[in-house]
C-alpha cells in the first residue's frame, strides 16, 4: 500500500513537472471562474487578460493580434511564443483610442489599411504594422447604420475578391417590422468596393451589393477559402409564441446561412425570412405538421394572417444548418483547407437552462457543411465552460475568432476581457461531444488614431492550461498503478 501511495504521488509530481516544463518558463494565467475544458484532441491556454469588452480580433501581417474593444478602441498585442499553446503576452499598445468602436475589425489584403466599425459607420486608417502605428486621421467609408438595438457592424475583407468589404447590419428590435422592407437597410449583409474610396461615404441603406436580407442579427460572417462562399451565423428571436403557446425555450433555432460567392450572383441577395419566418429547432410545437429542423415557421409576433408556414416555405431561404435556440453565435472562421469551420456561441439569456458559452467545430467538404440541413448534431464542442449553470457571470463568453499562421485558434471573451489560444494536440479519439448545437453595445465619441501605449494588466500566475493528451496519459498510468 505504501508503494502504491508513493508511486501515485511520484506520478503526480512527474506530471506537474512535465506540464511546467512544456512551456519553458512561460507562466500561465489563472481564471476567476472554473477552469474551462478543451475537447478531445485539443489543448487551450489563457494568454491575455485585463482587456475591456474584447470583441473582434484579427492578425496583422507581422503576426500581432489586433483586438477591437467596446468603448476603448483597438489594441495591438504581441506574445512570447513557446510553441503550441505556450504563449505569454509581451506587450499591448493602443493603435486607436475611441469610445465609439464596438466590434468590427478587418485589414486590407496588403495589411496596410485597418478597418473598424461603430454602430453607425465604418472607418479606415492607414496602418504600418512594423511601426505599430495608424494615420492620425481616419476616413469614413460607410454611414447610415444607426440602430437602437443590435449595434454591432461585423466587417469581413474578402480574400477571393480583395478590396471588397462585407458589412453586416442587424435589426432595430427583437421583432423589427422595418426589416420586412428592403429599402430600410435593416437586417442585411452587403458588400462594398473600398479600393477607390472618395470623400463621400457610402450610405449603407442605398448603396452596396446585397448579399442577403431578412437576417435578424448575423454577427459572424466568413468566406469559405476553397470556393469563396460567404457564410453567416444568425442570432434569432427571443420570447416567441406560436398559436398562443410559449415556445421560446427551444425555438427558434440559430442559423448558419449561405450567401453565394462574390464572383457570381447565384444564391445571392435572397430573403432569409425575418421578421416573418423563423427556423425550427424543436419540432414539439403547436401545429408542427411536416415541419422539421431548419424548416421556416411563423410566430404570433408576425400578426399577419397571410403569413403562414406555407408562405415561409416558398419565400424564405432555408438555413444550411440550424442550432439550439439562444446560443448566440458571434463569429465563424474556416481552416485554410476548408475542412472545418469554428463558431463561437456567446451564450443564452432567454432560457431557463443556460446554453452556448463555447466554441464548436463544423465539418465542411467542397465548400458545404458535411451534415444534413436538418441535423441536430452538426456541431462538435472543442472548448466549453465547466458548468453553464454558473453562466453568464461565472464563465467565459466567447466572441471573436482568428487563426494564426500555425492554424492555432485564438478567441476573445468580452465579459472577462480575455484572450485564449487553442491548438490541436494530435489525432482525435472521437470523444468530443457532438451537440445540437449577443450583441454589441453602443458608445459615443469620435474615432481617432493615436497609437498611444498601454501597459499590460495581465498578472502572471499558475496554471490555466489544459492538455488533454497529458490528462489521458495520467489517467492511463494511474489505472495501471491501481493494479500494483
Amino acid at each position: 500500500m505504501q508503494f502504491r501511495s508513493n508511486t501515485c504521488l511520484g506520478l503526480w509530481a512527474l506530471l506537474i513537472a512535465t506540464a511546467r516544463g512544456q512551456c519553458n518558463g512561460i507562466s500561465n494565467l489563472t481564471t476567476s471562474y472554473a477552469t474551462p475544458i478543451a475537447g478531445d484532441g485539443w489543448s487551450a491556454s489563457l494568454i491575455a487578460n485585463g482587456l475591456v469588452g474584447a470583441r473582434g480580433i484579427i492578425f496583422d501581417s507581422n503576426g500581432a493580434l489586433l483586438v477591437a474593444q467596446v468603448g476603448f478602441g483597438i489594441a495591438h498585442l504581441t506574445f512570447t511564443d513557446g510553441g503550441g499553446t505556450c504563449l505569454q503576452m509581451a506587450n499591448m499598445t493602443y493603435l486607436v483610442n475611441s469610445t465609439i468602436l464596438n466590434h468590427g475589425i478587418a485589414l486590407s489584403a496588403d495589411g496596410k489599411t485597418l478597418y473598424a466599425s461603430s454602430s453607425e459607420a465604418v472607418y479606415s486608417w492607414s496602418y504600418d504594422p512594423a511601426a505599430v502605428s495608424v494615420s492620425a486621421t481616419n476616413k469614413t467609408l460607410i454611414t447610415g447604420m444607426t440602430n437602437d438595438d443590435h449595434t454591432t457592424r461585423t466587417l469581413l475583407m474578402s480574400q477571393m475578391q480583395p478590396g471588397t468589404l462585407i458589412v453586416s447590419r442587424g435589426s432595430n428590435a427583437n421583432i423589427d417590422p422595418e426589416a420586412e422592407t428592403l429599402s430600410s437597410g435593416h437586417s442585411q449583409i452587403k458588400a462594398f468596393n473600398v479600393t477607390n474610396v472618395t470623400d463621400t461615404p457610402y450610405d449603407f441603406t442605398t448603396s452596396g451589393r446585397l448579399l442577403g436580407w431578412g437576417l435578424r442579427n448575423s454577427v459572424g460572417v466568413a468566406e469559405e477559402p476553397m470556393t469563396g462562399g460567404i457564410y453567416s451565423v444568425e442570432n434569432s428571436a427571443d420570447e416567441i409564441q406560436r398559436n398562443g403557446t410559449d415556445i421560446h425555450q427551444n425555438n427558434p433555432g440559430e442559423e448558419l446561412n449561405f450567401h453565394g460567392m462574390l464572383n457570381s450572383t447565384d444564391n445571392q441577395g435572397g430573403n432569409y425570412g425575418y421578421p416573418n419566418c423563423f427556423a425550427v429547432w424543436n419540432t414539439s410545437i403547436p401545429d408542427a405538421g411536416n415541419l422539421k429542423v431548419g424548416s421556416q415557421m411563423t410566430i404570433d409576433a408576425t400578426g399577419n394572417a397571410s403569413i403562414t408556414d406555407a408562405f415561409c416555405a416558398t419565400t424564405a431561404v432555408l438555413p444550411r444548418l440550424t442550432f439550439q435556440a439562444h446560443m448566440a453565435p458571434l463569429d465563424i472562421v474556416f481552416l485554410p483547407n476548408g475542412t472545418e469551420a469554428y463558431v463561437t456561441f456567446h451564450g443564452s439569456w432567454d432560457r431557463s437552462a443556460p446554453v452556448g458559452y463555447k466554441i464548436v467545430s463544423l465539418a465542411f467538404n467542397n465548400g458545404q457543411p458535411v451534415a444534413a440541413s436538418d441535423s441536430m448534431t452538426a456541431a462538435t464542442d472543442i472548448f466549453v465552460n465547466t458548468d453553464n449553470a454558473n453562466c453568464p457571470d461565472g464563465c467565459f463568453r466567447p466572441v471573436g475568432l482568428a487563426l494564426d499562421k500555425n492554424q492555432r485558434l485564438f478567441m476573445s471573451s468580452d465579459s472577462t476581457g480575455e484572450i485564449y489560444v487553442l491548438a490541436k494536440t494530435g489525432a482525435s479519439t472521437g470523444a468530443g461531444a457532438a451537440t445540437g448545437t449577443g450583441t454589441g453595445s453602443a458608445a459615443t465619441g469620435t474615432a481617432t488614431g493615436t497609437g498611444s501605449a498601454a501597459s499590460s494588466t495581465a498578472t502572471q500566475s499558475a496554471a490555466a492550461r489544459w492538455e488533454i493528451g497529458g490528462m489521458m496519459w495520467l489517467l492511463t498510468v494511474l489505472a495501471v498503478v491501481g493494479f500494483l
